[in-house]
């Protein structure tokens, strides 16, 4: 499992109050529609995203596509990060 995955993972339980355990969220499975985050838990997921990683995610970075899953958000920040060291 790489630490980008659980650090999300943790994000998601500790600090947005996802009531599925850790262990049991999937790389796949919808923030939304399976995890239950609203419009101010995917604002929050992109501060705490941005906070952890060290990375700044634009207005046009912060889209449905990128916040889709865990896959999706890990997906961005790698981008995020490779982009910044280019």
């Amino acid at each position: 499992m790489d630490s980008i995955e659980s650090a999300i993972r943790s994000i998601l339980v500790t600090d947005l109050f996802v009531e599925t355990p850790a262990d049991r969220i999937g790389l796949d499975d919808r923030l939304r529609a399976e995890l239950g985050l609203d419009s101010l838990g995917f604002v929050e997921l992109r501060v705490q995203a941005e906070n952890t990683f060290g990375v700044t995610i634009s207005d046009d970075d912060f889209s449905p596509e990128n916040f889709t899953s865990i896959r999706t958000v890990s997906t961005l920040v790698r981008d995020l990060r490779s982009r910044a060291q280019a």
